[in-house]
């Protein structure tokens, strides 16, 4: 007898990796075990990635970074979206001068954005030097797409913070890499976008919305509607860069057709410094400027 087997508290059962290395120990040879049908089936890679399996890759990639996040500690977020093609203030010449003569307005375009680069990285290292604590949780940290411009700039922010942060990275078609900015273990890579979304409001206590694309539109107006629909409790909601947003969405004009009530743009708070948004949600939560 073990030391181990007399002990109530003793698990009974071998764990699963445990079960996989008995029979990876072991030689074997004949045409039954060198089957695939045979394989252990959370070691079966085909057979995760079947058709029918959709529901339990949901299910993993649902749980996985729930899990990652809650042993790091995070108790809620600051979820900063925004473009991933605004140049840093130090790029933005650069990408006006290899720009070719058809596409200079749109590099200068990008350029003068630059100040929301400059913008996001004081947002998350302001609040990432608050190092909220409570319950044992941390508070408000930075969470972006895990990619370039507007997602660097965030995470950029709170590793010169001395703080981490956390990446939600997706799989695209082209090449789609974390900035080496996000804390390696909290750097996440997702399939689905449905799973990544959910993510990223289920911790979020706050969200930074700067100028964007399509990717940006989606992840803003989702938000908006669970929290007009009632699905979801409200949250500050900070939109940088007024004259962008009302020149490529006219909210104004959505109340006055009637298809939302006014009082559903007060879900959004106008800013254009870091200052003015965390002040706003520091109001929101009664916490220090």
């Amino acid at each position: 007898m073990t030391d181990k087997e007399n002990e109530l508290k003793d698990r009974k059962f071998y764990p699963a990796e445990k079960e996989a290395e008995f029979f990876e120990s072991e030689p074997h040879s004949t045409p039954q075990t060198q089957h695939p049908a045979y394989k252990l089936a959370f070691r079966d890679t085909d057979f995760l990635l079947r058709e029918e399996l959709r529901p339990v890759r949901f299910q993993l990639e649902l749980l996985k970074p729930e899990m990652l996040l809650d042993e790091a500690g995070v108790g809620s977020t600051l979820v900063v979206y925004g473009s991933a093609r605004i140049p840093s203030p130090e790029k933005a010449e650069e990408l006006v001068a290899n720009a070719d003569p058809e596409n200079k307005a749109i590099a200068e375009s990008l350029a003068a954005k630059s100040k929301y680069y400059t913008e996001a990285h004081k947002l998350a290292k302001l609040v990432s030097e608050k190092a909220i604590v409570e319950e044992g949780k941390r508070q408000f940290v930075v969470c972006s797409g895990g990619g370039p411009s507007i997602m660097e700039a965030a995470n950029r922010g709170a590793s010169e913070a001395g703080a981490e942060s956390i990446g939600l990275n997706i799989i695209l078609p082209h090449e789609q890499a974390p900035n080496s900015y996000v804390t390696p273990y909290l750097s996440l890579n997702f399939h689905y976008f449905a799973l990544r979304k959910m993510h990223f409001l289920l911790r979020a206590r706050a969200v930074a919305v700067f100028p964007g694309g399509f990717g940006t539109f989606d992840e803003m107006f989702e938000l908006l509607t669970l929290i007009q629909t009632g699905k979801m409790k409200r949250i500050p909601i900070v939109l940088f860069g007024k004259e962008f947003w009302n020149r490529v969405v006219n909210f104004e004009a959505i109340a006055e057709e009637g298809t939302i009530n006014r009082k559903d743009l007060d879900l959004i708070h106008w800013c254009e410094t870091a200052e003015e948004a965390w002040c706003h949600i520091a109001e929101f939560y009664e916490l220090d400027c």
